[in-house]
């Protein structure tokens, strides 16, 4: 993808082009809103956050504008490239240009998981009962799937509806937050493919968590078995996006040293996307590097 990231570079008007076309792409092919996100970031690595301002405001009137054509509707639009705009580009925007002035890329990873505790808390301070709340949402969602495939079995799915709801808040946050983390993880590879060849794969397999928040994280996690909180919990689900983070940095390295270290790298990163045990497992590694440094535990002598 380096001839896009390329492309972008050439310009604040090929950035706005390549972010607002993604954007509207999306709609059909949700994933690039990982790669739109990522130009908006780029920019903003690369030349500062004025700049990646521009781009994000030109991109968000752009797609506003085109999606008139599209949507058929000027309000659906608006609201369309406003959403665009503020939930997708703009935190990306800011984790960016964190990391361009910190130089620090677990902090702008911290950044982006305290985006995500912030939306889990202001959503429970909007919804006093976010479980009943995704409950309901789900009974409608299966009623419309049952009246096209009748033959699904109702009650087995309505009882994995009624097991998810309680966290469904937290997963949602996750989900933005894994996507954030990518755009960002995607532009800042671009940047090293352009400018400083090797520098993410280095940056990247560096990143170690902060005492202070692992030991946070520790007590949540206490308090959460011992209490049962419902928020807690919620939080704990993003936060393991973080720590996953963590634990990819610390195994890539791991397996790195490897004979036939791509195909094991690509087996773990399959297996990490599609799996959600997997995901918490790494997410623990990832926790635990913090006091124990694992690379240098178990790493292989003379790698």
């Amino acid at each position: 993808m380096q001839f896009l990231s390329a492309y972008i570079m050439k310009g604040r008007m090929q950035a706005i082009i390549v972010a607002s076309t993604l954007a509207l792409l999306t709609l059909i092919i949700p994933p690039l809103s990982v790669v739109s996100s990522a130009t908006i970031a780029l920019v903003t690595l690369r030349l500062g956050g004025r700049q990646g301002l521009y781009v994000l405001l030109g991109s968000s009137v752009a797609v506003a504008a085109l999606s008139v054509f599209i949507l058929g509707s000027i309000q659906v639009a608006l609201v369309y490239g406003l959403l665009i705009g503020l939930m997708v580009w703009l935190p990306v925007w800011l984790i960016a240009l964190v990391l361009r002035e910190s130089r620090q890329l677990v902090l702008a990873l911290e950044i982006a998981v305290l985006l995500g505790i912030v939306a889990v808390i202001g959503f429970y301070m909007y919804q006093p009962e976010p479980a009943k709340f995704w409950s309901e949402v789900f009974k409608v969602m299966l009623s419309l799937l049952l009246q096209n495939q009748p033959d699904m079995p109702a009650e087995v799915l309505q009882n994995s509806a009624d097991a998810f709801a309680p966290y469904m808040t937290g997963m949602m946050a996750a989900g933005a937050v894994f996507s954030l983390l990518l755009g960002l993880f995607l532009a800042r590879l671009w940047q090293s493919n352009l400018y400083n060849p090797g520098g993410f794969k280095t940056e990247f397999l560096a990143l170690k968590g902060n005492t202070y928040l692992a030991v946070a994280t520790v007590l949540m996690v206490a308090v959460s078995y011992i209490a049962d909180l419902e928020l807690c919990w919620n939080i704990l689900v993003v936060l393991i996006v973080f720590y996953a983070s963590l634990g990819s940095a610390v195994l890539h390295s791991l397996i790195s040293t490897l004979k036939g270290s791509q195909y094991w790298l690509l087996i773990f990163y399959m297996v990490l996307f599609f799996s959600l045990k997997f995901m918490a497992l790494i997410a623990f590694c990832g926790l635990i590097d913090t006091w124990m440094n694992l690379r240098n535990k178990f790493k292989p002598k003379g790698a």
